[in-house]
């Protein structure tokens, strides 16, 4: 158990910069004075307590973390964080007199810090301010990845911070560097999601919201989190100004990162133009937010096809890049609309986004290789590479993304069967957990737009929590703690 140390104590170092960012809300608390200051304050120094501890009594253990210590790491982050983020929750419920379960903050934080925005909370208008700030603030920090802001800031993890990076980072090409220094990659990318972060909150602030709504909803949606301080969603604020503002963001944040890092870094929008995957995720949103609009405009379910327009490209966009904010309940359209914003959940965001899902490059590879099978039955001989944009991808990119599938499918089939299993209806269980394990948020019937997830059971609720969190480590870094050779030294 002693290789465990090294990891327990980096553990301990990030639970001490999470207990900091609870500070931000505090500091909402305090110029709202909406009477949560205590709970920040208790909620802080135990979460400061319980990192300094463990990072004390490991101290003397630390050393640069190999690949097998980045995987472990990963998990516990993404496992331990979420019970520390539960404290505000717990202890401002507690103190309200309604008390919140274990189970159901739990969610919410998991929910929160993965970016799906899924919620058992309602009366969201009537929280204090500084609670829907910390909600909206994890989906923030996590949507980058708090281990890519671990890279950046926590020179300990040393030359280990690449497999950290692999481990943490979504998509199958996670070995490529964009600087020398994986260090100095880290810094690019956040400080690339900081600036596009401050355009889209001075954005809503231009457009109407007041500036705590556009920093809460700036949040979630450059995480493509979804969360809200109010119970309409983004329906409160009955402005297609703002809506339009939010799907560009969005639109934004569902590309790759990296690209826009290259391109500030070359100072040319070539890079952007030239991504494939970039220019098909735009592409899919774009055209299917128009087959959408069309589509209800012809079935009549809007008058004025503007009016189509905006709300079938608001809220297409919204669930196919696995925000989940709602400007209506679309539930009521006819069932091929919303079945088809939440397909398309699945692949429709860049790797390198703060999307989840399977990604845009999984879905292009794989038509690839399904092309390059077909061919191969009529030139059986030939040698094909598989390339996209001209550059040849491996065979065991190819086969790691057919890995990912397998487990992606058998992952939604447990889990729905599981959901089934337990009491929901099939159409219920299937959609909740697509939007689990896609950290999209809303699903359909009592989950979606217009209900929420506190209809389930404790049982159903901890296996949307666990999938959420297979979601968001893409399977295999969860997972590759249960098998057997992971532990063997």
């Amino acid at each position: 158990m002693r290789h465990l140390l090294p990891v327990a104590n980096v553990f301990g170092l990030l639970t001490i910069v999470f207990a900091l960012t609870m500070g931000v809300p505090l500091l909402d608390s305090l110029a709202q004075a909406d009477g949560a200051t205590d709970v920040y304050l208790e909620a802080m120094l135990a979460t400061l307590a319980g990192g300094g501890l463990l990072a004390a009594a490991t101290w003397r253990h630390r050393r640069e973390l190999h690949a097998r210590d980045a995987f472990l790491l990963v998990s516990m982050v993404w496992v331990g964080l979420p019970a520390f983020g539960t404290l505000p929750l717990l202890l401002w419920f507690g103190q309200a007199g309604t008390p919140l379960s274990f189970t159901d903050a739990y969610f919410e934080t998991v929910s929160a810090l993965t970016t799906t925005g899924s919620t058992v909370l309602t009366g969201l208008d009537a929280l204090p301010s500084s609670i829907n700030f910390w909600r909206c603030l994890m989906q923030w920090i996590g949507g980058m990845g708090i281990l890519v802001l671990a890279v950046a800031i926590l020179p300990l993890v040393g030359s280990g911070g690449m497999n950290l990076f692999r481990a943490e980072s979504a998509g199958p090409l996670k070995d490529t560097k964009l600087t020398p220094r994986i260090t100095e990659t880290a810094k690019g990318l956040w400080s690339v999601y900081c600036g596009i972060s401050l355009a889209c909150v001075v954005a809503y602030r231009a457009g109407g919201m007041d500036w705590p709504d556009a920093w809460m909803h700036m949040f979630t949606t450059m995480s493509l989190g979804g969360l809200s301080s109010h119970d309409a969603s983004f329906g409160h604020f009955q402005s297609p100004l703002l809506e339009w503002i939010a799907v560009f963001f969005m639109l934004a944040a569902s590309c790759n990162f990296a690209v826009y890092f290259i391109a500030v870094y070359r100072r040319s929008l070539r890079p952007i133009l030239a991504s494939l995957e970039t220019r098909m995720t735009l592409a899919t949103m774009i055209g299917a937010s128009l087959f959408v609009a069309i589509y209800l405009w012809w079935l009549e379910v809007y008058a004025d096809p503007l009016e189509a327009l905006r709300y079938a490209s608001f809220n297409l966009v919204s669930i196919a890049s696995t925000t989940g904010f709602a400007s209506t309940d679309y539930a009521t359209w006819p069932v091929f609309a919303p079945i088809l914003m939440i397909l398309l959940s699945c692949f429709a965001t860049s790797a390198g986004s703060t999307g989840a899902g399977i990604k845009m490059i999984r879905a292009i590879i794989l038509a690839k290789q399904a092309a390059r099978e077909l061919a191969r039955i009529h030139h059986p001989k030939a040698t094909l590479p598989l390339q996209v944009e001209g550059v040849s991808v491996e065979n065991k990119v190819v086969f790691s993304v057919l890995a990912f599938m397998l487990m992606y499918g058998g992952t939604v089939i447990v889990t729905t069967l599981a959901l089934i299993f337990s009491g929901l209806d099939p159409v219920t269980a299937f959609t909740a957990i697509l939007a689990s394990v896609n950290n999209m948020g809303p699903g359909l019937g009592p989950v979606g737009p217009a209900g929420n997830y506190a209809v389930l059971t404790d049982f159903q609720t901890w296996i949307c929590t666990i999938t959420m969190l297979l979601g968001r480590l893409e399977m295999f870094s969860l997972l590759v703690l249960l098998t057997p050779g992971f532990w063997r030294r």
